[in-house]
């Protein structure tokens, strides 16, 4: 453990990239023979979502930093929920805590992103896309980049997350983010078997679901706990899907990338609510 620690603090960045690049392309190859939807250009889609890595890097390398300085001050002062803890605590099992902790974080967030209008606003960016595939994970504004970021830097804080930690969190969250934006669908047993901790493609696309009140459940990022816990866990049969945002519709405004960097400073738009007692189908 504490030769994982080393390698991860020493090359944590660079590792997450190229997890990141390595697990992308495989995805990218399910999706080839096994996705849910092929009738669609997946390149041209790509090419729409992939400027949004470059609008980003801004924020991140200035982010970065900020995680640096906290984390030396976190670690100087012995501060953060972490830290009561024993000395002598196996590292693994801090690891876990962390990762749960941040986790609940992420979703706390999420849930914030929807439901603050000038965030949902950056966040719709995201959910404009009509379709989703691994390239969807690309597709987040700069402005929703910074304060998701800055969310995680609190929760750093807040818990204490060592350097590493925080690194191999980064990691796992890259290969599952991929993973639950997939353009791949499991079998219903197979997903209620692996959604009972671990947020699936099954899952995360009802999120995407074009009209509340599914755009507004299944919140987690990388388990399925939180949404259980707190009654927004939502399932919705595959041939009912439609990606989107139903105030966001249009094909040139989702297809266009200076539109859709546009979305957070415009007018904001208020969705349509179905009914719930005919539409919803809550997970018992």
């Amino acid at each position: 453990m504490y030769q994982l620690k080393h390698y991860i603090t020493e090359n944590g960045h660079q590792l997450q990239l190229w997890v990141f690049i390595a697990l992308f392309i495989v995805t990218w190859n399910i999706e080839n023979f096994a996705g849910m939807f092929l009738n669609y250009k997946k390149w041209k889609h790509a090419f729409i979502n992939a400027p949004f890595i470059l609008t980003s890097i801004p924020g991140q390398l200035l982010l970065g930093l900020a995680f640096i300085k906290t984390i030396e001050w976190t670690t100087q002062h012995q501060f953060g929920l972490l830290y009561l803890f024993p000395a002598n605590t196996n590292p693994a099992w801090l690891f876990i805590l962390s990762f749960v902790l941040l986790d609940f974080g992420e979703y706390g967030y999420h849930v914030i992103m929807h439901k603050v209008k000038r965030l949902w606003m950056f966040h719709a960016v995201h959910h404009s896309d009509n379709v989703v595939d691994v390239s969807t994970t690309l597709r987040e504004h700069p402005g929703e980049n910074i304060v998701r970021l800055s969310f995680t830097l609190l929760w750093v804080i807040i818990t204490g997350t060592a350097f590493w930690m925080l690194m191999l969190r980064q990691i796992v969250q890259a290969i599952t983010t991929l993973f639950a934006h997939m353009n791949y669908r499991f079998s219903d047993n197979t997903d209620k078997l692996i959604s009972l901790l671990f947020v699936t493609p099954n899952l995360h696309q009802v999120h995407h679901h074009y009209k509340q009140p599914y755009t507004d459940c299944n919140y987690g990022d990388v388990l399925s706990i939180w949404d259980r816990m707190f009654g927004t866990l939502r399932r919705l049969p595959a041939d009912q899907l439609i990606f989107g945002v139903d105030t966001y519709m249009h094909t040139r405004e989702n297809a266009n990338f200076y539109s859709l960097f546009k979305i957070p400073f415009g007018k904001y738009r208020k969705a349509n609510i179905e009914d719930e007692n005919a539409t919803k189908t809550i997970l018992k």
